[in-house]
């Protein structure tokens, strides 16, 4: 099917990548279907979450890989009622403000995706981590 997007124009999403919120982005609970988009210039580190129900609501997301150092969330059991069995690919949501080099990411809800179900979350961890982390160390 053809979606309008925000920051793509109108762009074919297959059925089959069509992801279902089964517990909703907090503030945003009105809005269930999502894609991921990719963008082939910057790879697959980042990733826009297009809203197929809004096409004017998008989220930047980022591969948390890089942070794996300190950066281990343990899901609750919870979550595979929420999600079904599989493995989850994790994402953090961005927050990218007019200076770029200020860009952060929230460590303390990221969102989860099982590709079997293509159902997703955002889970509030129940580790100590910032919801505003920032990705660039301020020079000291």
């Amino acid at each position: 099917m053809k979606y309008k997007t925000r920051d793509f124009g109108e762009i074919e999403i297959k059925e089959s990548d069509v992801l279902t919120f089964t517990q909703p982005l907090f503030g945003f609970e009105d809005y269930k279907n999502f894609a991921l988009i990719y963008n082939p210039e910057i790879g697959d580190s980042m990733a826009w979450l297009q809203s197929l129900d809004d096409p004017s609501l998008c989220f930047i997301l980022f591969d948390p890989t890089p942070l794996m150092s300190f950066f281990k969330p343990q899901l609750p059991a919870s979550v595979e009622k929420i999600l079904g069995k599989g493995e989850y690919i994790c994402w953090v949501i961005c927050a990218i403000p007019d200076d770029i080099r200020k860009i952060t990411v929230n460590l303390k809800s990221p969102v989860f995706i099982n590709p079997l179900t293509k159902k997703m979350a955002q889970i509030i961890l129940e580790q100590d981590y910032p919801i505003r982390f920032p990705l660039i160390k301020e020079d000291v």
